[in-house]
């Protein structure tokens, strides 16, 4: 498996895009603010075809690029329903004083091809098989897209906002709920093997049993408490 990730833009959001191989297709997941340039570099550099833009949420840190990345390759984005508004409203999504510093900045909108996710679908896309789990919490629309091991390769784990290596995201911003990243940390994350690598929206990778083991947030979920005062990541 080929996996090439940068960091984009002002709040350094994590672009990645996923092949079984270099020279083949690949889904590209997370084209933030300023990703264009990244993507069409990591797309020579490796040979590859991208078949579709994959979103873990709707924030314009994660999908300001969606547009142009969509059309420079004719491919369709996938997104949750929930979010989906915030591709062209940036502003709602992230609260007035907020939105408008982003509105001299940025063209919004929607590709000409979007696709929802739905939880527990598989996406079948570019010889891949990305899980879906719905991760409300960070929005309401936030997911996570889950890769099996491949061989020697370890199970992969792209948590958008929803996990960081020693934090999690934000619910303070619209749509934001503690309660429901609180579950969502429970239900999505604590399954999985300790081997799983975890590539979120910000930041380092990590692993699951490196999270389990030193995330506050995480530790204090397992513990059945999740009321960690620890500072959290994320737009």
């Amino acid at each position: 498996m080929r996996i090439a990730g940068f960091p984009a833009g002002a709040w350094g959001t994590n672009c990645y895009l996923v092949a079984p191989a270099a020279g083949e297709e690949c889904v590209i997941i997370d084209p933030g603010h300023q990703a264009a340039d990244g993507v069409a570099e990591a797309v020579a550099k490796h040979r590859l075809k991208p078949v579709a833009v994959v979103l873990t949420h709707g924030h314009i840190d994660h999908v300001a690029s969606v547009v142009p990345v969509c059309g420079a390759h004719d491919v369709p984005a996938w997104i949750h329903p929930a979010d989906r508004y915030m591709m062209s409203d940036p502003e709602k999504a992230l609260g007035r004083a907020f939105g408008a510093q982003l509105m001299g900045e940025l063209t919004v909108g929607e590709p000409s091809d979007v696709h929802e996710l739905t939880d527990g679908s598989v996406l079948n896309l570019a010889g891949l098989e990305l899980t879906v789990s719905h991760a409300p919490g960070h929005t309401k629309g936030s997911v996570t897209f889950g890769l099996p091991d491949a061989g020697d390769v370890p199970p992969v784990f792209f948590s958008g906002d929803l996990l960081f290596a020693g934090s999690i995201g934000r619910t303070d911003l619209p749509g934001g709920d503690h309660a429901e990243m609180i579950e969502s940390l429970a239900r999505v994350c604590l399954p999985l093997d300790d081997s799983t690598v975890v590539l979120s929206g910000h930041g380092p990778q990590t692993t699951i049993g490196r999270e389990r083991a030193t995330n506050p947030y995480l530790r204090e979920v397992a513990a059945g408490r999740g009321s960690s005062d620890a500072p959290r990541r994320g737009m």
